[in-house]
C-alpha cells in the first residue's frame, strides 16, 4: 500500500525546517508501516501507519494504507472511517475511493459501495476491479430483493440460499448474517442459527437483532424461560423491536396456559385440561416443539377422557411436527392397543425400540406382538359371548345359551344358507367350549400359544357330552318358530 502516496500536504507549522523534517519521519513510519504490512504483520503496521498520520494528518495516503490495513484485520468499520478521510482530502484517490466501496460492499451497503465504483469508473474507466466489484453490489441488491420476497412467502430456504450468496461479498453484514439465522430457526436449524447469532454477539453484545434470534431459538427448543430472557435483553437494546416484543408475550402466554394445563391435568380435572391445552395450541402454530408437547399433553388427556379417537389424532399431529417425539409414539401406541389395532401398536412400538432399546420398551413390543398374533386367531370368549376374566361357571352357561341357539335342529326348516351358517357357529361354540372349559388348553390359549392340532371338533359329540341322557335329543316346535329342548 506504500506506493499511494497522494499528496505530501502537512500541517504548515512556523518553521519550514521543522515541517520538512515531520515530513521526513511520517514517510519513513509509513515505510515501516509498508514492510510489516508486506509480511502480513498488520498489527505492527497499523501501529507505524498510525504514528505517520499523526505526524501528518493531511495526508491520504497515509489513511489508505492504514484503511488497507484495518481491511486485513476485518475492522471494516474503522477501515471505512480511514478511506473516508483519505478521499476527503483527495477526491481522485482511486484507491481511497476503491477501499471504501469495499468497506461498504463487506458490510452490505450495496447502494453506497455502487456509488463508490461509480467514483472510480470516472476517474479511471477501464478500472477492471471497480467494474467487477459493481457487478458484485448489483448481485446482492438482487439478492436482497429475492430474499425479501422469500421472507413475505415464508420460503425460509430461499432466504438463505440468497444470505448465503450475498455473504459471499458482504462477509461483515451483520443485517445479512441475522437474516440468515432467523431463517434457519424457523427452519427449525436451531444450532446452525444459534452459532450464527453466536458469531455475531461476539463482535457486537447489543446487537438486538441477534439476541433476538437466540431467544428465537431457545423458544422454539421449549426453554421458554431462557427464551424470555433474551428477548427482553433484545428489547433492552432495541426498544422497538416489535418481533421481539411479539416472541416474548407469546413465550409468556404459551407457558402460562401449558402450566395452568398441567395443574388441572394433576389435580384431575380432565376437561379442563383438555380445554386449556387446546387454547394453548392456538397462541402459535409456529412453535413446532412445544405445540407437539401440548398435542401429547392433550392425547393424554383425551385417553382419560375415553376420546381415544381423538388421542390418536393428537399423538398423530405431536409427531407429524416432531417425528423423534418418542412420547407421542408410546402414547398412540397405548392408544392403540386400548382400541385393539394391534397392527398399528406393533408399528410404533418397533419405531420406538429402534429408537431406544431399553428393556421397558422391547416389553411393551413383545406384548403389541403377541395381542397382534391372538388378534389373528378365533376370538373364543367372543364366539361365547363372555368376558376374558368368565369363570368356569360362566363358561358352561354361556355354551348352553349358544349350543342351544345355534344347534341345526333348531334351524332345520331354514334355507339352506341360514343351515349352513348356523352349523358353522354350532361347531365354533363347540370348538369355543373345548378350549376355554379345558384349564390347560385355556392358559395356553390366553398367553397366545399355537394349540396342539387336536383334528375337527365334532361339535355333536360335544354337544351330546354336554347335555348327557341316554336317549338322545331333539327340537319340536310348539308354534311357528318357537322350538323347545327335548331329552329322549
Amino acid at each position: 500500500p506504500g506506493s499511494e502516496m497522494a499528496s505530501d500536504e502537512c500541517d504548515s507549522p512556523m518553521d519550514p525546517e521543522s515541517d520538512e523534517e515531520l515530513e521526513r519521519e511520517a514517510e519513513g513510519f509509513k515505510e515501516q508501516g509498508n514492510a510489516f504490512y508486506i509480511k502480513k504483520n498488520y498489527a505492527e503496521a497499523f501501529h507505524f501507519y498510525t504514528r505517520a498520520i499523526d505526524m501528518c494528518p493531511k495526508n491520504a495516503s497515509y489513511y489508505g494504507n492504514r484503511a488497507a490495513t484495518l481491511m486485513m484485520l476485518s475492522r471494516y468499520r474503522e477501515a471505512l472511517e480511514d478511506s473516508q478521510q483519505a478521499v476527503r482530502l483527495d477526491d481522485t484517490f482511486v484507491k481511497g475511493h476503491l477501499r471504501e466501496g469495499k468497506c461498504h460492499l463487506t458490510l452490505g451497503n450495496s447502494m453506497a459501495a455502487s456509488r463508490c465504483f461509480q467514483k472510480v469508473l470516472e476517474l479511471e474507466p477501464d478500472h477492471s476491479p471497480a467494474q467487477q466489484e459493481l457487478k458484485n453490489a448489483e448481485s446482492i441488491l438482487e439478492y436482497e430483493r429475492m430474499a425479501e420476497i422469500g421472507f413475505e412467502k415464508r420460503d425460509f430456504r430461499m432466504v438463505v440460499y440468497c444470505m448465503d450468496r450475498a455473504l459471499e461479498s458482504a462477509s461483515a453484514c451483520h443485517r445479512f448474517k441475522v437474516l440468515k439465522a432467523e431463517c434457519l430457526a424457523l427452519l427449525g436449524r436451531y444450532a446452525e442459527a444459534q452459532s450464527v447469532a453466536s458469531d455475531i454477539l461476539r463482535m457486537d453484545s447489543t446487537n438486538g437483532d441477534a439476541l433476538y434470534v437466540r431467544g428465537l431459538c431457545l423458544y422454539y427448543e421449549d426453554c421458554i424461560d431462557k427464551a424470555v430472557q433474551f428477548f427482553i435483553q433484545a428489547l433492552r437494546m432495541a426498544p422497538d423491536h416489535e418481533k421481539a416484543r411479539l416472541a416474548c408475550r407469546n413465550a409468556k402466554a404459551l407457558k402460562a396456559k401449558k402450566e395452568e394445563g398441567n395443574r388441572a391435568f394433576k389435580e384431575g380435572n380432565f376437561e379442563e385440561a383438555y380445554s386449556l391445552y387446546t387454547d394453548a395450541l392456538t397462541i402459535d402454530p409456529n412453535n413446532i416443539k412445544t405445540n407437539a408437547k401440548l398435542y401429547c399433553n392433550r392425547a393424554t388427556v383425551g385417553s382419560k377422557l375415553k376420546k381415544l379417537e381423538q388421542a390418536i389424532e393428537d399423538c398423530s399431529k405431536a409427531i407429524r411436527l416432531d417425528n423423534s417425539y418418542i412420547k407421542a409414539f408410546l402414547r398412540r401406541a397405548q392408544c392403540y392397543m386400548d382400541t385393539e389395532m394391534y397392527e398399528e401398536a406393533v408399528r410404533d412400538y418397533e419405531k420406538v425400540y429402534q429408537t431406544e432399546k431399553t428393556k421397558e420398551h422391547k416389553h411393551l413390543l413383545k406384548v403389541a406382538q403377541l395381542e397382534l398374533k391372538k388378534s389373528k386367531r378365533k376370538d373364543y370368549y367372543k364366539v361365547l359371548g363372555v368376558e376374558k376374566n368368565a369363570s368356569e361357571d360362566e363358561i358352561k352357561k354361556a355354551y348352553h345359551k349358544r349350543a342351544l341357539m345355534h344347534h341345526p335342529d333348531r334351524h332345520s326348516g331354514a334355507s339352506a344358507e341360514v343351515q349352513k351358517e348356523e352349523e358353522k357357529k354350532f361347531k365354533e361354540v363347540g370348538e369355543a367350549f373345548t378350549v376355554l372349559s379345558d384349564p390347560k388348553k385355556k392358559s395356553r390359549y390366553d398367553s397366545g400359544h399355537d394349540l396342539e392340532d387336536d383334528g375337527d371338533f365334532d361339535a355333536n359329540n360335544i354337544f351330546k357330552a354336554f347335555f348327557g341322557g341316554p336317549g338322545g335329543f331333539s327340537f319340536e316346535a310348539s308354534g311357528p318358530g318357537n322350538y323347545f329342548f327335548q331329552f329322549g
